[in-house]
């Protein structure tokens, strides 16, 4: 079997299984990315070499927490205050000298909301008054795979500046510029079929989606190169982990939260 026909079924095996768990109930939807955030975990501790098995305790206690128990405005504001802040702490390990991670109270802390808290809004953007929104978080999928599918084509096609060699060589200036161009077109289009929020917000939610899920990428970039590995797993044949396929997503989706509160959207 070919690398790209191993790629292709992979990704529609994986399309599948989310388009699935969206359409099928929330409560598929909320059980799947709580068992991706689990794989995610797993394959940060072996990236960052965290022991112990404390980190998956702790991530199931927050996520049944905030999925199922919490509904208040302040408690909810702190899990993202603190996931955003966390965020912050990972973009400023992106762009020092700093090679690694080197305490273990960072480690837990890191994993927890970068990871953690990435998948919880993740599962927290699509609920509104009680009402699960499946088109709206099929938006922000569709606008994470535009960006890394035109990226990649652009950069392939015309890329020849570097973004940011020290840490992630293949990527280009322009497939990023590519990727941008095209997910806000993409925004705008669906803005005319899911009426959630106006044209202006899409677009807009658009542009935090693919600034935030870029640099996630770089972040993981950078934590593979402190571990000497070319993938963080291998649970996707072709693609790596599911830390590779969702650490735009993951990373991302504190921020396009935020974006969405801003709007009045999410509860």
């Amino acid at each position: 079997m070919t690398e790209l026909l191993r790629r292709l079924l992979t990704g529609a095996v994986y399309v599948i299984l989310l388009l699935s768990a969206v359409f099928l109930s929330s409560d598929a939807f909320d059980f799947l990315f709580m068992v991706f955030g689990l794989a995610c975990l797993y394959e940060y501790k072996r990236l960052v070499n965290l022991k112990g098995y404390y980190i998956f305790l702790a991530y199931l206690g927050l996520w049944w927490a905030y999925i199922y128990l919490i509904n208040d405005k302040v408690l909810i504001n702190m899990l993202v205050f603190l996931t955003i802040f966390v965020d912050c702490m990972l973009l400023y390990y992106l762009f020092s000298k700093k090679k690694k991670i080197h305490y273990t109270y960072e480690k837990f802390i890191i994993g927890l909301f970068y990871v953690g808290g990435g998948c919880i809004f993740l599962t927290m953007i699509p609920y509104k008054d009680n009402a699960f929104a499946k088109y709206l978080i099929m938006g922000i999928f569709i606008l994470i795979w535009v960006n890394d599918s035109f990226a990649y084509l652009v950069g392939k096609t015309i890329g020849k500046t570097k973004l940011f060699p020290s840490v992630s060589p293949k990527k280009t200036i322009e497939g990023s510029l590519g990727g941008l161009f095209a997910t806000l077109v993409a925004a705008y289009i669906m803005a005319n079929y899911e009426h959630i929020v106006n044209p202006t917000q899409w677009v807009i939610l658009a542009g935090v989606i693919v600034l935030m899920g870029s640099l996630g990428d770089l972040i993981e970039s950078k934590l593979k190169r402190q571990a000497g590995v070319k993938d963080s797993g291998a649970i996707l044949p072709g693609h790596g982990g599911m830390l590779d396929r969702l650490d735009s997503l993951i990373f991302a989706a504190p921020f396009a939260y935020l974006t969405l509160m801003l709007f009045s959207y999410v509860s």
